[in-house]
């Protein structure tokens, strides 16, 4: 069998699957899993992939690692979305986050990732049970959350899935005022921001929204397995943060695969067109 993801214009990505492994529809979204032939298992959401389990850090890494190793001191993180916990984990890595918060909108996907995927490492069953000595989970809107908060988090990393739907509101401007007051002076949102070749006109978007938001923006791409890559990250920060330096030093302890901080430049290396769309 085969599973194909469709993007526009007739482009799509797929896999050959052995079976489909659970099929459900939450209050939110449809939700499947798939056991992939040469991927492990896969995560499916309205007919998009979230991610495979044998490939899901050449996402997780550029999501997490660029953002934590800007920031000198990044003690409270928020996880927005992210409810197969692989981003929360990536988080946690970091030995300076004291203390990390997600808030997942669908208590199914946090359900069916935790009993079917091998990404979380047993972080979801810790949350759901209120145990775990550094993290916390609420089920709730994202956006809700952070138009609580004000001057409550160093960095901020919204993992959700593409603008429409319940993930529409994490791509407005509101939310990203939201989000800017919730971050301490020195602070840093960073969010996914669809195919950078396919959804070119939503990243230019979301890139000019921010622009209106944040102190200084910062946009990014990265090849992720899955995906129709390359994939548009992008950053906003407030007061003095800076992404374009990163500390090599607290990377050396991290060992990671995909991302590589010696060469963090490389991430800013757009396609020229692409870079006119965005005015850069």
């Amino acid at each position: 069998m085969e599973f194909v993801e469709w993007y526009p214009r007739g482009y799509g990505v797929g896999f050959k699957v052995r079976e489909r492994l659970y099929s459900g529809r939450s209050a939110y979204q449809q939700i499947e899993v798939y056991q992939t032939e040469g991927f492990g298992r896969m995560l499916v959401i309205d007919g998009t992939v979230q991610l495979v389990e044998d490939g899901e850090l050449s996402y997780h890494e550029p999501l997490v690692h660029p953002l934590l190793l800007a920031h000198p001191a990044p003690r409270r993180a928020l996880v927005i979305g992210g409810g197969d916990g692989g981003t929360l984990r990536e988080v946690l890595r970091h030995p300076e986050v004291e203390r990390a918060t997600m808030v997942e909108i669908d208590p199914e996907v946090l359900r069916v990732s935790a009993e079917y995927l091998d990404v979380d490492r047993g972080l979801l069953d810790e949350l759901l049970a209120d145990r775990h000595a550094r993290a916390e989970l609420v089920v709730g809107s994202g956006s809700d959350y952070v138009a609580g908060k004000e001057a409550a988090f160093d960095v901020i990393a919204a993992d959700s899935t593409d603008p429409v739907g319940p993930a529409a509101v994490l791509f407005s401007e509101p939310f990203y005022r939201g989000v800017y007051r919730a971050l301490r002076p020195g602070g840093a949102y960073v969010t996914q921001a669809g195919s950078v070749y396919l959804f070119t006109g939503e990243f230019a978007d979301a890139y000019q929204k921010m622009r209106r938001v944040f102190d200084r923006v910062w946009a990014f791409s990265f090849p992720v397995i899955g995906y129709a890559s390359p994939w548009a990250f992008l950053v906003g920060g407030k007061g003095d943060y800076n992404f374009e330096r990163v500390s090599l030093e607290r990377a050396a302890r991290l060992e990671l695969t995909y991302y590589d901080p010696e060469r963090h430049a490389t991430l800013f290396q757009l396609p020229r067109g692409v870079r006119l769309q965005l005015g850069l």
